[in-house]
Order: C-alpha cells, then structure tokens, then sequence
C-alpha cells in the first residue's frame, strides 16, 4: 500500500498511464460507474476548498462509491487537539482511503505513515499540491497534444503556490522542457525547488518580473493568484497582490497556439474578458481534475488491496540532530513529532526537513 504526497513518487510511466486512465474514463464513463462500489473516500479539509473537495467527492461518486468527512478544522477533532497522526489512524477504520488537505506543510505525509489506508495530499500549505498537477497533465495533454518540448511560464506567486512547486517537478521530466519564472523578487521560487529539481536536473529556466516581456515564447501560461491566506503580514499582501494582471491585451501578444491554466480561485489576474479565449483552459482544467482524482484513486486502491502493507520508510539516511525553523512545517505544531531531516547535497551541507522541505 502507498499514499501519495508529491508529485515526484509516481515515476513518468505511471503519470502517463494515469492520463490514459482519465482518458479512457471521459470516453467510456459507463465502464467505471461501479467500480468503487462499497468503498468509502474520507476528505479531511483542514483548510476551505471548493474544486478540490467537491472534485474529489464527484469523482468518489461517479466510481460508484461513497464519501464522509469534513470541510474545516472547526468541525473536527483537531479543533479538541488531536494530532494529524491520531485522527488518520482514527479514519482508517471507517473509510478505504483519505483525501487529506491542512494548512501546515507535512501535514498528509504524518498523516499517510500513521494510516492503514491510502493517504492522498489535496494540498498542505505552500509545499505540494499533487493531485492538481495531475489535473494541469492531462489539460496540456489534450490542449496542446504533447507533454514534451514545451515553454511553460508560471506567473505570480511562486514562493508559497504548492500547485507551482508540483508542476515544476513534474514537467521537468519531461524532454524538452523549458521554464520561465515571472514574479516580484519577493515571490522568487523558493530554494527546495530551485535547487533539488531544476539546477540538479539542469532544467533550463529564465527568471523575469515582467509578464508582457515573456509571454510572447510561451507554450503554457500557468497564472497563480496572491495567496492572502500564505502572508503573515497583510500590508505585504496589500503591496503584491495585483503585480500581474492577463487582460485581452496581453493575450494578443501570445502564440496563437498557447493554453492559459489557473488552480482557481482567480481574484483579478485574470480578467474575465479573456474567459472567452479559445485558449483558456482554466475551466476545462477543473474538469480534467475529477477525471485524473478518478484514475488516482482506482490505482490506490487497487495497489492497497494487492498490497495492504505500508511502504517503509528509509530510516538509514535520515538525521536527527538539526531543527526545522520553517512556522508552516507541521513538526512546529505536533511537538511529539521528531526532528527528521536528509542530506540532500553532501558537499555543501544542505540537509532537508522531511515533512515540508525547508533547509534546516
């Protein structure tokens, strides 16, 4: 049994045969309406969502099976003090597999490896946000007919989007790929994404403040909104909210064959006259988000039956004596939880917080 909490834990071959999967679902639907007969999707959102939670509940229902759980942390235990690990253990015994998503980053990877089902991240602060990358794979695939070879801009707030973090590394993958980075300086790519998946992998990347200076090379536009909830200091937000707004204007300077993705929700990055757009996607990419949250949970559930036990953890290459300073990191919160941290580049001495990433 696996859970799945970065993009990076299914290999390209699986992320491929997901997107057959979803395909396969869109064009045959009748063939998978009972296919989660009996079984029970647990969502468990510590944090508000709409497309995500109801996506996944659609695509539960859709294949035949039920849904329980909760929208809100208030509603929970969590709000009486139970641990991330607790409450996972405690689903287990009422639901087949979990869709978790929670404010603090590490938050589902606790809750996968105390679980005795199949954990799923539907976002944990800003760190990962997997399930919505498989939705932007299978967007680009059927816009633009190809995963491989692409110019993909991602615009706006890189530093906390988990949604930008997953498709940078899952994209890089992929051959051909090329990224442009456009943000305030105060929103650059933080270093876990920088370092471990574009300059290991020599990704090729440009980093720009100027949208109109970009999107003229661009393949895939991936427009990200100013996250409020992600600033500690609201004048911060206040300042940065509107640095890039998509308006009709913009769109005449873009390739003719471009595809626009949002995660959702815009505020005003994107204008409302460009909906129009042949070349929005973002609306058709929600779609793509049940289809793909389908195939995912076929596939987890499958392996679980096949394989009921928990995948281990590597404990040998694991380090105890350094501390996490990350406020978002759920070891801050969950005091019980121990100082875990892998080396992740031995020559400069950069070790890891294995919950949300941060250099410790």
């Amino acid at each position: 049994m696996r859970s799945l909490n970065s993009i990076l834990e299914l290999s390209v071959e699986e992320l491929d045969q997901l997107i057959a999967t979803a395909k396969d679902i869109i064009a045959h639907p009748e063939a998978y309406q009972d296919k989660c007969a009996h079984k029970k999707l647990a969502t468990l959102f510590f944090e508000p969502s709409t497309r995500t939670r109801l996506s996944f509940e659609a695509a539960m229902l859709e294949l035949g099976g039920s849904v329980l759980g909760f929208s809100e942390a208030a509603s929970s235990s969590a709000s009486k003090g139970e641990s991330v690990a607790d409450t996972a253990k405690i689903i287990s015994c009422y639901a087949d597999i979990i869709a978790m998503r929670h404010p603090k980053e590490g938050a589902p990877y606790v809750a996968s490896r105390a679980a005795t089902i199949p954990v799923i991240n539907a976002g944990d602060g800003g760190h990962n946000h997997p399930t919505q990358t498989l939705a932007d794979l299978l967007t680009i695939s059927r816009e633009m007919g190809r995963l491989e070879n692409l110019t993909i801009g991602v615009c706006g707030d890189l530093k906390y989007g988990r949604t930008v973090h997953s498709l940078i590394e899952a994209m890089s993958r992929y051959p051909g790929t090329k990224f442009v980075l456009i943000s305030p300086k105060e929103l650059k790519i933080p270093g876990f994404i920088r370092y471990n998946v574009l300059e290991r992998n020599r990704i090729p990347y440009t980093e720009v403040s100027s949208l109109e200076e970009a999107i003229h090379e661009l393949d895939v536009l991936y427009m990200t909104r100013i996250q409020r909830e992600r600033f500690d200091d609201p004048w911060e937000y206040e300042r940065l909210k509107d640095s890039y707004i998509l308006n009709t204007d913009k769109m005449h300077l873009a390739k003719e064959r471009m595809c626009v993705l949002h995660p959702l929700p815009r505020v005003n990055e994107i204008s409302v006259k460009v909906d129009d757009d042949p070349r929005a996607a973002y609306f058709r990419q929600a779609l793509n988000g049940k289809y793909m949250r389908m195939a995912l949970i076929l596939k987890l559930l499958e392996e679980a039956e096949r394989d009921p036990v928990r995948e281990a953890i590597d404990t040998e290459s694991l380090e105890y004596d350094r501390v996490c300073r990350n406020p978002k990191c759920i070891s801050q919160v969950e005091q019980e939880l121990p100082q875990l941290f892998r080396c992740t580049d031995r020559a400069a001495d950069i070790h890891r917080c294995i919950y949300c990433e941060q250099r410790g």
